[in-house]
């Protein structure tokens, strides 16, 4: 089966790397890691050539952005996400939330608006992800709100950033998931932890070799380690997480 890359999420080092980068990308590197997924204070920070200075010193890649549902709706924001990923070499914007609002009338608004994203991002060359937490599990009338979001979306517009973790609290299996939408699937996040808590992974409720297995079934470009927190060092977390993974096979 191919071999996914290996990404961090840039989250557990707070705004370390707005000031950083460059000695962030150090230590990403040496924890054995492929690439790295920032936020869109990335690119307001920093040119795209400097941080193709830092990739290249570093070796590593940089797959995406991850933003919010507010940007979503300006249009100069998306272009400077989309400018600056195809600039670094990376394939994904990735977003997280949906549009104000109450019930399942949040998702159908944000619906529209991923479609629309979606297309601009395919114009240019790049996959549009969402990016689930636990919330959009909730059910309004016996639906629950990511699969209304998934049904009125368009598979080859709207992909999923699948976060096995957040799918684990909002009650449902990750490789059932992720078998469900493997016409959505290929950008991951693996997490872990209990209710409340995040852990580096392998420590916590998250069934990571389910996950692992349904995702090679389907399909897998990039497998991001995101942990929100730690009481650890961040080089001495993201460090122990990647071992994690080269024990399961990655």
């Amino acid at each position: 089966m191919p071999q996914p890359k290996i990404g961090l999420q840039l989250i557990i080092y707070g705004q370390r790397p707005e000031k950083d980068l460059a000695g962030v990308a150090q230590e990403v590197a040496e924890a054995g890691y492929d690439g790295m997924e920032c936020g869109g204070a990335i690119p307001d920070t920093y040119s795209a050539q400097a941080v193709n200075e830092i990739l290249a010193q570093s070796s590593l890649a940089l797959p995406g952005v991850h933003s919010s549902y507010g940007d979503m709706n300006d249009p100069a924001r998306i272009d400077l996400y989309l400018e600056f990923v195809n600039a670094v070499g990376g394939k994904y914007l990735i977003c997280s939330g949906v549009a104000e609002g109450e019930g399942i009338a949040a998702y159908e608004t944000a619906a529209e608006t991923f479609n629309q994203v979606g297309e601009h991002c395919r114009q240019q060359g790049i996959t549009f992800c969402y990016h689930n937490h636990a919330f959009e599990f909730e059910a309004f009338n016996g639906v629950k709100a990511i699969h209304r979001l998934c049904e009125l979306t368009d598979p080859a517009l709207v992909k999923l950033n699948i976060d096995v973790y957040w799918v684990t609290i909002g009650e449902e299996d990750p490789a059932e998931f992720i078998r469900r939408y493997a016409d959505r699937a290929g950008y991951y996040h693996f997490k872990d932890g209990v209710p409340g808590s995040f852990i580096e992974l392998g420590q916590g409720i998250v069934d990571l070799v389910a996950s692992r297995q349904a995702a090679l079934e389907v399909g897998v470009d990039w497998v991001t380690c995101e942990q929100d927190t730690t009481t650890l060092e961040p080089k001495v977390s993201i460090a122990q997480s990647r071992e994690y993974l080269r024990s399961i096979g990655w």
